[in-house]
């Protein structure tokens, strides 16, 4: 059995040897997801990532909007290759030839300063059931002979993102580390390729996700405050989970020959709604805890100095799937408008306070709210909150999260309104059949915020004008339910 003490589920993002990795160490990283119903202009992020001292950035795939605005800004960049290329890439080395040349060696002659690809995300993660096994390695390969032909191989580092189920420790401590047995050759064969051609082993660490899936697990344990009762290894002391499953990853390389491999951290965070645990108070404290300790230069009892991290994430993302738990849509530092969610001092600002995004253009203020003469009984009613949900964004809602406090009426308007934004307020998003209207009269309440969205950037359009499929699907509801 798995020690919560030590384990979690994480991603993995692989790394550089030691002497590299440690003159790579200089600043804090973001994630850039782009799964966003109104997704900020990609120079606002840019913006917002300079102005705020972030000297690194990892992105989810090659998008061309995201690494032209990147150019020039001297960021450093991780781009990657989304899962399903993996067998392209594992199959043809052309195909890796072509992707280097679209979307590493065209933006590094534009001046975007890219440092890795990441081969894929989480491809070993056990609910995918090995789908990935297979292709993984020899898409790595391809891609890393298409950057040495390219002759970017010293200038680029490739990496596999891996979730941090990929290692566990037999003994419940950190020196009991070491790969998953099921799946441990594979995971040593990439590792090996990694560390011999100068990358690193990239993981990411969710003690939030311990808590989520573990109502045993002990809540002060995943912060940094040490209010934890300490776990003894063989008289090693660990007071957080961070630095126990950082360290089973450190004690997993050394049983594997590579003692001296560097270490990224790809992922660390803490959601801030969708869950009873998700909120800004908690987020707050696990941020700020990990930015002071990263500033202080503190190591882990198994690797001592600074350590190399990419804050998940920078921005809420809407349009992420749920299947993990509603939280997945609010890992945010900052709400999707760009403006931040709680205090944090990451140390690179004058003010010691997060910069928001600037110069944004809303929608009227104006929401789609459940009508006062609505009758409860209305059967319509719960056949039209459904459908927005669907189609909107309801995980604000639910035992403990931000909006949990509403009654009954306050939920229906809440997921009325969140269709109503999602489509650009469009007149016919808010037709519910006899129990929607538009109000001027903001409905926020406490801590539930009826949210206003951002106009359209262009690059969405695509999806956002497309929204006339939302607004026929809510007229065949309204067919449906009269």
């Amino acid at each position: 059995m798995k020690n919560p003490y030590t384990t979690g589920v994480c991603r993995i993002f692989v790394l550089i040897p030691f002497l590299y990795w440690v003159e790579s160490v200089n600043g804090i990283g973001a994630n850039w997801g782009t799964q966003s119903s109104h997704p900020l202009p990609p120079e606002t992020v840019v913006k917002m990532l300079v102005d705020n001292g972030i000297q690194k950035v990892k992105l989810f795939d090659a998008d061309y909007g995201a690494l032209r605005a990147l150019s020039k800004s001297r960021i450093e960049v991780m781009v990657g290759i989304p899962n399903d290329l993996l067998a392209t890439m594992a199959t043809s080395t052309k195909a890796a030839e072509k992707w280097v040349s679209k979307n590493v060696s065209t933006h590094l002659s534009n001046s975007v300063n890219i440092r890795y690809v990441a081969v894929g995300n989480e491809p070993f993660l056990a609910t995918y059931n090995g789908s990935f096994l297979r292709t993984t390695f020899p898409a790595l390969q391809n891609i890393q002979t298409a950057l040495v032909k390219a002759g970017l191989a010293n200038r680029v580092k490739v990496t596999v993102p891996q979730n941090a189920d990929v290692y566990e420790s037999s003994t419940g401590v950190p020196s009991g580390g070491d790969f998953r047995a099921d799946i441990h050759d594979y995971i040593f064969q990439i590792t090996k390729f990694l560390n011999d051609n100068g990358s690193p082993f990239t993981v990411n660490i969710y003690p939030f996700i311990s808590l989520y899936i573990d109502s045993n697990f002990p809540v002060e344990y995943a912060f940094f405050d040490g209010q934890a009762t300490p776990v003894n290894d063989g008289g090693t002391t660990y007071t957080n989970m961070f630095d126990a499953n950082y360290d089973t990853l450190v004690w997993a390389l050394q049983k594997n020959g590579l003692p001296n491999m560097g270490i990224i951290v790809g992922e660390i965070g803490w959601p801030s709604d969708g869950d009873r645990n998700g909120n800004n108070e908690y987020a707050q404290r696990f941020m700020q805890g990990f930015m002071t300790r990263t500033a202080g230069g503190k190591g882990t009892p198994m690797r001592q100095g600074p350590i190399e991290a990419y804050l998940f994430s920078l921005i809420d993302e809407d349009e992420k799937s749920i299947q993990p738990g509603n939280f997945e849509r609010h890992w945010g530092v900052f709400y999707y408008d760009g403006q931040p969610k709680y205090s944090l001092n990451l140390g690179t600002t004058t003010t010691g306070a997060l910069v928001p995004a600037r110069d944004l253009k809303y929608l009227q203020r104006k929401w789609c709210v459940l009508k006062d003469s609505a009758k409860m009984d209305d059967p319509s009613i719960s056949q039209s909150v459904s459908y927005a949900c669907a189609l909107g964004d309801c995980t604000s809602l639910g035992y403990g999260t931000s909006c949990g406090g509403l009654d009954a009426q306050q939920n229906i308007s809440y997921a009325f309104n969140s269709y109503y934004q999602k489509n650009n307020q469009l007149d016919e998003a808010c037709k519910f059949p006899n129990v929607s209207t538009v109000t001027k009269d903001d409905p926020s309440t406490g801590t539930c915020r009826f949210g206003i969205m951002i106009e359209p950037y262009y690059s969405g359009a695509h999806k956002l004008l497309g929204s006339g499929g939302y607004v026929a699907g809510l007229a065949l509801l309204l067919l449906t339910v009269l």
